[in-house]
């Protein structure tokens, strides 16, 4: 019983032991399929990362020449890391933040290391003791003043690595202690590094499957306003109808938090050459003022949101009472914006989003005369703030959209749109003899236009006469050429000219027939 009992002792700890490798090995297993998961869902969602990774370790890998070839590093010596460093810091995923980088580090290292080598050589002409003290009153005088820069928001957007370089490649030199032909040395050196990093990071960058920011701004905003237009057309039957959920209404809720990207992405475009079909200087801040009126949008159709998902409803009956009005305004906004984010693709003029706007501002015209009227007057009043508040909500929704519109229609003249391909001409309405608009008439049969440009030129011409253009002639010209031509007489026109005159439709019949 003493051995049995020594045995489980002994037996007790390797087996937790056991259990412990046992569990270790399962968890390791499934954070490796975890993070293999992970890993194919980023690649598929943008299958762009996976090619920025390869592009990344050819350019580090094309700079490391410099450590396998001797003379290549006889001549940069230490100072080839320089040009690692460089492509390791500044090769980023888009054209535009790769080139914007290399620029800033560049020339902040350039004019760094001219400020550095003159303030190391000005220090040097005073004695030994006075010239640490100059040295470190230099440093601190442009370090303070460049940090104090870096707070101006506009040098802040788009020069903000480069003052940060700036001051790093200053205070290197300046507290260096070699002697001044030393200094000069790695300053060149270093500096002819990182412009080799920096030009190598960009042309491969450019070159080599190149990520546009600005392509990617412009689908962004263009999506985010397809969003908007996907919940708006799911609202009505939503709201009035609980025909379903509204599958697109959680889309819109990344338009929300889209400034920081649009921003950050038109600092980008800006430093990127001309490409494609956006030419030098695109009016990259129009997408800012667009993006704005956006996100104002999507704020009232989070209220909208709101009034779905909560639990104080109005009866259906009082909703029934402007559902129509309400749904041709959340109709027509949806189809204006899904037009506009359509045109903005194909970078086009917008050709009917005018048209879905004006029908919304009647219907919003519409619903504000039915509020006035009276129509809740027998109602409750706690049962008509919901509703009344979702249609005051639409009505902001339909001048956000109209500014959003305008706000369009001024990116595509700034950036010079195409015009739209007209497939199909909308019917004119035809005129009646009273002089009024007839725009709901329809002509069935087919159909045969008469072009008059004021001149016979182009006309049939029967012997020495033409037909004259003139209305007030036509009726004496088709005497004057049935006479001429033996044509048969016209029952219509036999009694006199002065009834043909007066009726012209009589005579284009027998003439049609």
């Amino acid at each position: 019983m003493e051995m049995t009992t020594a045995n489980q002792e002994n037996a007790g700890p390797v087996a937790g032991g056991c259990r412990w490798f046992k569990a270790l090995l399962d968890k390791l297993k499934s954070e490796v399929v975890e993070v293999t998961r992970e890993a194919k869902k980023l690649g598929k969602d943008d299958p762009r990362r996976i090619i920025h990774s390869l592009k990344v370790g050819l350019a580090i890998n094309l700079v490391s020449l410099f450590y396998y070839f001797g003379p290549l590093y006889e001549g940069f010596g230490i100072s080839a890391m320089w040009a690692v460093i460089t492509v390791v810091v500044v090769f980023e995923f888009s054209v535009g933040a790769t080139l914007g980088k290399s620029l800033n580090r560049g020339v902040a290292t350039l004019v760094a290391g001219i400020l550095g080598v003159g303030a190391h050589r000005l220090a040097s002409l005073f004695t030994e003791r006075c010239e640490p003290i100059l040295l470190g009153l230099f440093v601190f005088l442009l370090a303070a003043a460049v940090t104090f820069m870096r707070f101006f928001p506009r040098l802040k957007a788009r020069y903000d690595y480069g003052l940060l370089i700036f001051i790093l490649t200053f205070c290197l030199i300046c507290v260096s202690g070699y002697r001044d032909d030393e200094v000069l040395d790695i300053a060149q050196k270093r500096l002819s590094t990182i412009l080799i990093g920096g030009a190598t990071a960009v042309i491969i960058c450019i070159f080599i499957c190149p990520i546009w920011a600005g392509g990617d701004l412009h689908n962004l905003v263009a999506t985010n306003l397809e969003k908007l237009g996907n919940f708006l057309e799911g609202f009505g039957g939503e709201y009035f109808i609980k025909s379903g959920d509204n599958k697109s209404s959680l889309q819109y809720k990344s338009v929300l938090n889209s400034k920081c990207t649009e921003e950050s992405l038109v600092n980008f475009a800006k430093w990127e050459p001309g490409h494609g079909r956006f030419r030098y200087r695109h009016p990259w801040d129009q997408y800012l003022k667009i993006g704005t009126l956006t996100r104002q949008c999507a704020y009232r159709i989070e209220a909208l949101n709101n009034y779905l998902n909560s639990e104080i409803q109005a009866p259906l009956e009082i909703r029934v009472k402007i559902q129509e009005s309400c749904t041709q305004m959340t109709s027509e906004s949806s189809y204006a914006l899904k037009e506009l984010a359509l045109a903005m693709r194909a970078m086009i003029q917008p050709s009917t989003a005018n048209t879905h706007i004006t029908n919304s501002k009647i219907a919003a015209k519409n619903l504000k005369s039915l509020l006035k009227t009276g129509l809740w007057q027998e109602t409750n009043l706690m049962e008509i703030i919901p509703t009344a508040t979702v249609a005051s909500i639409l009505i902001d929704i339909v001048v956000c959209s109209e500014k959003i519109a305008e706000s369009v229609h001024e990116l595509a003249s700034l950036a010079h749109f195409g015009s739209a391909d007209v497939a199909v001409t909308p019917e004119q309405p035809q005129p009646t003899h009273q002089g009024k608009l007839q725009p709901n008439s329809r002509i069935e049969g087919p159909r045969h236009v008469i072009k008059v440009d004021g001149s016979s030129r182009g006309l049939p011409e029967y012997g020495n006469q033409s037909l004259p253009t003139s209305t007030e002639n036509i009726a004496e010209s088709f005497h004057e050429l049935a006479s001429s031509h033996t044509f048969q007489e016209c029952r219509c026109c036999s009694n006199s000219r002065t009834t043909t005159t007066k009726s012209p439709g009589k005579i284009a019949d027998k003439f049609q027939n």
